[in-house]
């Protein structure tokens, strides 16, 4: 199972004492403590309160009527072609997420959200690279399309190059060594995992520091393998058992 979470609002805004906590509550694991600290009033802090909620959904399976509400208010306030088409972009987020996770089956919904989203935002727009990048997640885990989701998150990769958006790359990087990790390909697989946690480390997005290194032991051998897991396993406690799906990844085998 591959999971994501949003763009990387507030890596890039070193000088924004707003976005400075935001973005250290949001690596932590403290969505709601991040979104309480944005304007519900505006189109762009009404947005990025959702898009946070949305992520703990993913992270957490838990806080899906918060989420709701949230990105109702984010809806209701976008006027412009770019913010309606961010909202959609959350839209489809959150029916992926609740499908991935068993809460409901919201496929449909998914798929049409993120068409929507697509013909409010053009190529080549910043916010295009995680437009592609969420398609690209239904195509390998909602219908099982991994040519199509590789042909996506490299069209992401692509775009988080041009529009710097160090964090969207660490997934892209991710995505793309795990598509590589099914077919065989174990140095390409490596090297992709090996640069989504360096980038995930200088940022010290910690909550998802402990799924990379879970990818990257995949692709390793002993005794890595095993190293990398315990260190997953550490971090993953310091969180609080945060991402949730991650357990069962970091459960050792059951010997006989």
């Amino acid at each position: 199972m591959a999971h994501t979470a949003m763009s990387g609002a507030g890596t890039t805004e070193g000088d924004d004492p707003l976005q400075t906590a935001v973005w250290r509550l949001r690596s932590r694991a403290c969505w709601a403590d991040a979104a309480a600290l944005l304007p519900q009033d505006t189109p762009a802090g009404s947005l990025q309160r959702a898009s946070l909620l949305v992520e703990r959904c993913l992270y957490t399976e838990q806080g899906w009527q918060d989420a709701e509400d949230a990105l109702r208010t984010a809806e209701a306030q976008a006027h412009a072609d770019d913010e309606r088409g961010a909202a959609a972009c959350e839209r489809g987020q959150l029916a992926y997420a609740a499908t991935l996770h068993g809460v409901r089956d919201r496929a449909d919904e998914a798929r049409a959200a993120l068409g929507r989203a697509a013909a409010l935002i053009p190529p080549g727009a910043p916010a295009r690279a995680l437009l592609d990048f969420r398609r690209g997640l239904l195509a390998e885990n909602l219908t099982s399309s991994p040519q199509a989701a590789r042909a996506a998150y490299r069209r992401a990769h692509a775009g988080a190059t041009a529009n710097p958006d160090p964090l969207l790359l660490s997934f892209t990087w991710r995505h793309l060594a795990g598509l590589s990790l099914r077919e065989g390909e174990l140095a390409e697989a490596r090297h992709g995992f090996a640069e989504s946690l360096r980038i995930r480390e200088e940022l010290g997005y910690l909550v998802g520091t402990a799924p990379a290194l879970a990818s990257l032991a995949d692709a390793e051998s002993e005794p890595e393998a095993s190293r990398l897991r315990e260190e997953a396993r550490r971090l993953f406690r310091l969180l609080g058992g945060v991402p949730t799906w991650l357990a069962r990844q970091l459960t050792p085998p059951a010997t006989a």
